[in-house]
């Protein structure tokens, strides 16, 4: 058997030839670099949809730049996050900043000054309030309103555009692009604490979470081929893998993912569906058998701003229009 050797990796002042000679050293820098490899033919592959599932306190971390980059560049299809996110990156869009805090802190005193700790990032919860006031306000406007998140924060995006022209979100910038955003848990983050506020003034709002599944499940059916990007794991995760199942069910015998992208932290051996392995997820028909899939067993916030600044510096795009 004839290997190709490791090669010691050299500094690169351009982030993309960095990652190409990661992808020949070993562990998860070659991981790392492996998957940068899989996502540029995700996007030259004229044929593929690309489906981005978003979780963790990613926007708090402060990711949201390079997932607008990935939305603007078209290098995400459809996006499927967690509400936290979601609202944060609302937050932001209103001018309600995350702070620079530290992780050993005396969470009572924080408690008493009124300030919430994500890690080492803090914010302040009456500003937080403030934003959940500004949704509920938002769903008076349409009230009797049932539909699926997407189309909800679709209508909520363009209301940030037009109450605050001049910011930017991922939100913000998906509804402008025509860029889906589901939430499959919506009630699960400030997003459904507002619109629970709002039912209690007396608004009608319904967020149909079967049709999240049904209308995601639609972009996989309607797709050639997909690819999908997993930014840690959680609902957004296995809610992109089971479209694979809900297709195969109807008939429509899509094959499960073509490419398939993770960055993680967690690790399988657990039995948590975050640390699933994409081979697992072949014996489900969740990934097809002849899968390009890497896993990176890295923190996001390293390998997304990496990952987003070596495919800029690439030059590459995207081949076709979806």
């Amino acid at each position: 058997m004839i290997l190709p050797p490791v090669e010691p990796v050299s500094p690169d002042c351009r982030v993309d030839f960095l990652l190409d000679k990661m992808s020949r050293t070993g562990f998860q820098g070659r991981k790392l670099g492996e998957s940068v490899s899989v996502i540029k033919q995700m996007i030259m592959d004229p044929r593929v949809t690309i489906i981005v599932g978003l979780s963790g306190a990613m926007i708090p971390a402060g990711m949201q730049e390079c997932l607008i980059e990935l939305l603007e560049h078209r290098f995400i299809d459809v996006l499927v996050s967690t509400g936290a996110n979601i609202f944060h990156d609302i937050c932001g869009h209103c001018g309600v900043n995350h702070y620079l805090g530290y992780h050993q802190a005396d969470d009572q005193e924080l408690f008493k000054k009124g300030i919430d700790r994500i890690y080492d990032v803090f914010a302040y919860e009456n500003e937080f309030r403030g934003v959940d006031s500004f949704i509920a306000s938002y769903a008076a406007t349409i009230t009797k309103f049932s539909g699926s998140s997407a189309e909800f924060i679709r209508l909520l995006g363009l209301h940030l555009l037009e109450m605050y022209p001049k910011e930017r979100s991922v939100t913000g910038v998906a509804a402008k692009l025509g860029i889906p955003v589901f939430i499959p848990a919506l009630t699960d983050s400030s997003i459904g604490i507002a619109l629970v506020m709002a039912r209690r003034n007396g608004i009608s709002i319904s967020i149909d979470q079967l049709a999240d599944a049904d209308e995601l499940t639609g972009y996989v059916e309607r797709a050639q081929s997909t690819g999908v990007i997993y930014i840690g794991g959680g609902v957004p995760k296995n809610f992109i893998q089971q479209t694979q199942v809900i297709a195969s069910i109807d008939n429509h015998g899509c094959g499960g993912h073509d490419y398939a992208v993770q960055f993680t932290t967690d690790t399988p051996q657990y039995g948590g569906l975050s640390g699933c392995t994409f081979d697992e997820a072949i014996s489900w028909g969740k990934e097809s058998c002849t899968c390009k899939k890497v896993q990176c067993f890295c923190d996001a916030t390293i390998a997304l701003p990496f990952v987003t600044s070596a495919l800029l510096a690439s030059g590459i795009s995207r081949g076709h229009e979806v």
